[in-house]
């Protein structure tokens, strides 16, 4: 067909204002509302991936360390690890008379929580180590992907994988497609968190550093066996998530996200030197969709205040809190 010249002279015009106009990008964090917070998150991921930028970072250095619970799930009534731990204390129980009468087992069995882990850190040790052990590598994962599959929140009865926040999973989102290696560096269990993180972060299990009991290798009929040991081999929290880091990634993140006090040395680690550098703290004030609470981020949101860290309140910068359940 061949137009005649008044035509063509019109669909050239129309080619050339299509190609003038641009739709507007698409929002990378929908679930965020246009704040300070949100703000400053794009302004830094914009300037570390811009290559005309000053401070650009080149994509084999940009590392992001995420805290995980109270920073990428919910934390509260207690740790959701801890809930694991009570299940297995129930499980386990008719195979340990003993617990009936010894603490912190016999106030688990009781579902008195309170007085159970009034032993703090001592207790909560006790307690993993009683249930997290004694076992291969490979049975310890089944165990915890069959409950990650089946328990919930006792508030909200949902299960405790789609207690995670709608808005941390689009920033995890937004900061891969910018080219960044997203980790985990929690005080939680690195095998607690390795089956499932994949499934529900986009966080591969080689990029989850958390603290960890000892294990030994062991030849049996069936083949070689790692097993776990009833001993305390890494806390991976406070001074122990730079140490872990380390260990793990073997390069210094440039930006870190966590929200208490267990998190500063890592947000101090990965702000501590020259170049771009962000931290980030998730301040826990919507009473009404999840919880409020400072406790445990006392300091930390001292140090964000003086040292220019941004600080997400989630009541006001979060448009949700959690994602849509699915059907």
């Amino acid at each position: 067909m061949r137009f005649q010249p008044r035509f063509q002279l019109l669909i050239i015009a129309c080619f050339l204002t299509c190609a003038a106009y641009r739709l507007p990008a698409a929002d990378p964090l929908p679930s965020w509302n246009d704040s300070a917070a949100k703000q400053n998150i794009i302004e830094f991921v914009e300037k570390v991936t811009s290559k005309d930028s000053p401070d650009y970072v080149p994509p084999e250095l940009r590392i992001a360390t995420f805290d995980n619970d109270g920073t990428l799930w919910s934390e509260k009534p207690m740790y959701f690890q801890m809930y694991f731990a009570v299940d297995r204390v129930k499980t386990l129980a008719p195979q340990h008379p003993e617990w009936k009468t010894q603490e912190p087992f016999a106030s688990v069995l009781k579902g008195d929580y309170k007085t159970a882990f009034a032993g703090g850190e001592k207790a909560v040790l006790q307690l993993v180590v009683a249930t997290h052990a004694g076992m291969t590598t490979t049975e310890f994962e089944q165990i915890v992907n069959k409950w990650s599959e089946t328990a919930r929140h006792p508030k909200t009865g949902r299960l405790f994988t789609e207690m995670v926040y709608q808005p941390m999973l689009e920033l995890l989102a937004y900061m891969r497609a910018n080219g960044f290696k997203t980790f985990i560096v929690s005080g939680g269990g690195i095998e607690f968190m390795r089956p499932w993180t994949n499934r529900v972060y986009g966080i591969p299990p080689q990029q989850v550093v958390g603290s960890s009991i000892k294990t030994k290798f062991e030849m049996r009929d069936s083949g070689p066996v790692l097993i776990r040991l009833p001993e305390v081999n890494f806390i991976d929290d406070k001074a122990g998530k730079p140490v872990g880091i380390n260990s793990h990634i073997g390069l210094r993140p440039i930006a870190a996200f966590g929200n208490s006090d267990g998190d500063i040395q890592m947000l101090e680690w990965a702000t501590g030197t020259s170049g771009a550098r962000f931290a980030l703290l998730v301040h826990h004030t919507d009473a009404k969709r999840e919880y409020a609470y400072n406790t445990g981020a006392v300091q930390a949101l001292k140090d964000a205040s003086e040292k220019g860290w941004t600080v997400v309140s989630m009541k006001d910068d979060w448009k949700v809190i959690y994602p849509p359940l699915k059907k």
